[in-house]
């Protein structure tokens, strides 16, 4: 997996990454590996916290998040698309003028937020059922958080589930939202970020909010797998 990912385009990922705040790389999983991670979704030994988004008024589903040591493939897959990626993040923070430089590696990252009381992993499958969806919100969990993260999809939206479309909103100072709404497919991954997203405009960078969400899940089942970088406090 590290050797695939390395060999991806990722020039090209990171220009889309600046000129929209996300980006979907195609095919990064098979079905295989998609439904494997599904079925671990019923093994408790996997997972440190389980969440009903209803209870508090997150939306309507499910959703876990693994404990330490994570899957080797999960492992894999969050080392090498961070160390892809790392560049935009340290861009976008010297864009907006800010002190923030991220390491190299993802384990230095980690070194970081333990300096601030982040050591729980924020790695989580999400499961929503028919009339399921998800608010718009930020994952960022403390103080330090990675500017970008990604979900892979699990479930395949011309079979498994219709609706439940993914969509970042972009909040533009002044201005009203605008909304991307997208749908990938089975074993893509979407990398978007976590907070905001630097746009150049007449006097130089402005910030633009970016909030995501998921939309009503009209019928079937729908997995994801959110892969945030920096670690949590709770």
């Amino acid at each position: 997996m590290m050797e695939k990912i390395a060999q991806l385009p990722w020039q090209d990922y990171c220009e889309t990454l600046h000129n929209k705040g996300f980006v979907i790389i195609e095919s990064l999983l098979s079905d295989e590996q998609c439904d494997a991670l599904k079925q671990g979704y019923d093994n408790p030994g996997l997972y440190r916290k389980t969440i009903t988004m209803e209870r508090y008024r997150f939306g309507k589903g499910e959703y876990k998040y693994m404990k330490y040591p994570l899957p080797p493939l999960i492992q894999s897959l969050r080392e090498a698309v961070y160390e892809q990626i790392v560049r935009v993040a340290n861009q976008w923070m010297q864009q907006v003028k800010s002190d923030t430089r991220y390491p190299p590696k993802l384990s230095e990252l980690h070194e970081i937020c333990a300096a601030h009381q982040q050591v729980l992993p924020t790695v989580l499958i999400l499961k929503y059922q028919q009339e399921g969806f998800n608010t718009l919100h930020q994952d960022l969990y403390g103080d330090v958080f990675f500017p970008l993260q990604m979900v892979f999809m699990l479930s395949d939206p011309e079979k498994d589930y219709s609706g439940g479309e993914f969509v970042i909103t972009e909040q533009i100072p002044r201005a009203q939202s605008k909304a991307n709404v997208l749908q990938p497919r089975k074993g893509s991954v979407l990398i978007f970020a976590t907070n905001y997203r630097p746009v150049k405009g007449s006097q130089g960078y402005y910030r633009v909010n970016m909030k995501h969400g998921v939309s009503t899940v009209h019928d079937g089942q729908r997995f994801s797998l959110g892969v945030i970088f920096h670690d949590a406090l709770t």
